[in-house]
């Protein structure tokens, strides 16, 4: 039986005054389905590249496994499918059978294999480069945030196909997803990392469970800690005004003093050793400017968008005040392009039909790509937003303070997310226009996402695959569809 062994391994980056991993240990079995959960900068792609290699470190990990990685790296995009597969997987010719099985099953269309790369969705590039990673069935896959680029029905197709499958660790921040799939959860935590058997709904009951715990224990700690505090300055003042008795009265207070103080010392200590992995999440803030009047804030009546030989379909749609209207649709079907055309960013569109968007409102616009330049000070200034309050945002998202100064190009995808998120929350707004607000996001994150916005009721036009967000906050869904 093959396992993945960590024994003592520690890391960090250059710039990090303190590890990300700090001698952890795990055994891992070929068997397992395991979902890697952390917040974004915990280290999860950090610990997938350590186990197969790639970056240095500091203790051993030890393992019998022949390891697969996505995503592979392609040297040349603009060459056939069928190319790129025997590239990186070595196939030959008469060994392409089994590429169009597992193409067949993650239902993709086999006609692709004589298309340039390039010209694939990404949805069909990640099932493309999933089926290469699954050739080799003595193999153990590491698979690096396969949903980034797959719609609701990616997703499923996706899903069913690593049910067939016999074991992997996967990165993902979609929670419905780990359900379905996983049947073990790596934890990277504050201060350590964890195992546990179940899916990601069993972590986090185990997680809330254990949590729930330590802050019952911390409460009762800090009570005797009071209690204590409160009889050893009794004790104290006892001795004070004993001082000049004879019969050592004052020596005999103040010893008993001091035993309290121990104690309390010893009540302390157990009260810092715990909550050590509890998640501190403060609560997002809309800088949300509510307005009454007038009702409707949008009303689209039956738009239509064409360019060239692309058409987006007939679409209707009003958003009323604190509503969140989400717009759904395969990937590519044109939810972004209305929204584009809407705020008057997209001008290569023939259009027909109506858009009505009320006058003087605030708009806030999340964009779904994450091209931001220079820091997040200088973000800020752009925008007219008090950075202040953009880093405030920041720190409720578990974002390092390190980070606050750094470029944004530097960042990691989750983090440059977080950036732009952070600075939609803090610009004055009446309306939002979030486009795959979730993308790279970790799942702590989405859950303070879902209640922020459960909470403050923002008027809102939603475009995300994360069916969870979906459901938890949509007033109105439109669907899309040829």
């Amino acid at each position: 039986m093959g396992t993945i062994q960590i024994k003592d391994v520690s890391f960090r980056y250059d710039q990090m005054a303190t590890d990300l991993f700090n001698k952890i240990n795990l055994k891992i079995d070929e068997s397992w389905k395991l979902g890697l959960i952390g917040r974004n900068g915990r280290g999860k792609t950090t610990l997938l590249k350590m186990i197969i290699g790639k970056l240095n470190f500091s203790g051993e990990i030890v393992s019998n496994l022949n390891f697969y990685y996505y995503p592979q790296a392609i040297i040349d995009k603009n060459i056939p499918t069928v190319e790129v597969i025997k590239n990186l997987a070595q196939l030959e010719d008469y060994d392409l059978w089994k590429i169009e099985i597992e193409l067949e099953k993650l239902q993709v269309d086999v006609d692709v294999l004589q298309q340039e790369f390039s010209t694939l969705s990404p949805g069909e590039q990640t099932k493309v480069l999933l089926a290469i990673l699954f050739l080799d069935e003595s193999g153990f896959q590491l698979i690096d945030e396969p949903t980034n680029h797959l719609d609701i029905e990616g997703r499923k197709a996706v899903a069913d196909y690593l049910k067939g499958k016999k074991g992997f660790i996967i990165i993902s921040h979609d929670k419905s997803f780990l359900n379905l799939v996983i049947n073990h959860v790596i934890s990277l935590d504050r201060n350590g990392v964890s195992i546990y058997k179940g899916n990601f709904d069993t972590w986090q009951q185990q997680k809330n469970c254990q949590d729930e715990r330590e802050l019952s224990q911390k409460r009762q700690l800090q009570k005797n800690i009071n209690r204590l505090k409160v009889t050893a300055s009794e004790r104290k003042n006892w001795a004070l005004e004993s001082e000049a008795n004879p019969d050592s009265t004052a020596r005999k207070m103040m010893k008993k003093a001091q035993h309290v103080l121990k104690r309390v010392d010893k009540s302390v200590n157990e009260k810092q050793s715990l909550l050590k992995n509890i998640e501190i999440e403060g609560q997002l803030k809309f800088n949300y400017q509510e307005l009454k009047y007038p009702k409707i804030f949008l009303q689209v009546v039956e738009l239509s968008l064409k360019k060239g030989g692309i058409t987006v379909p007939q679409v209707n749609f009003k958003i009323e005040v604190n509503q969140v209207v989400s717009l759904m649709g395969p990937n590519g079907i044109g939810k972004s392009s209305i929204v584009k055309n809407i705020l008057g960013l997209s001008q290569f569109f023939e259009q027909s039909g109506d858009i009505q968007l009320a006058k003087g409102l605030k708009i806030s616009y999340l964009r779904q790509d994450n091209e931001l330049q220079g820091t997040i000070r200088q973000l800020a200034k752009q925008k007219q937003i008090e950075p202040e309050l953009v880093f405030s945002n920041l720190r409720k998202l578990g974002f390092e303070r390190y980070l606050f100064e750094q470029p944004i190009e530097q960042m990691s995808q989750g983090q440059r997310r977080k950036v732009a998120l952070a600075v939609s929350l803090s610009e004055e707004a009446n309306l939002y226009f979030w486009d795959e607000p979730l993308n790279y996001l970790d799942v702590i994150t989405r859950q303070q996402i879902i209640e922020a916005i459960k909470k403050q009721h923002p008027t809102m036009l939603l475009i995300d695959h994360d069916i969870d967000l979906i459901n938890s906050v949509s007033s109105v869904k439109v669907n899309l569809h040829y």
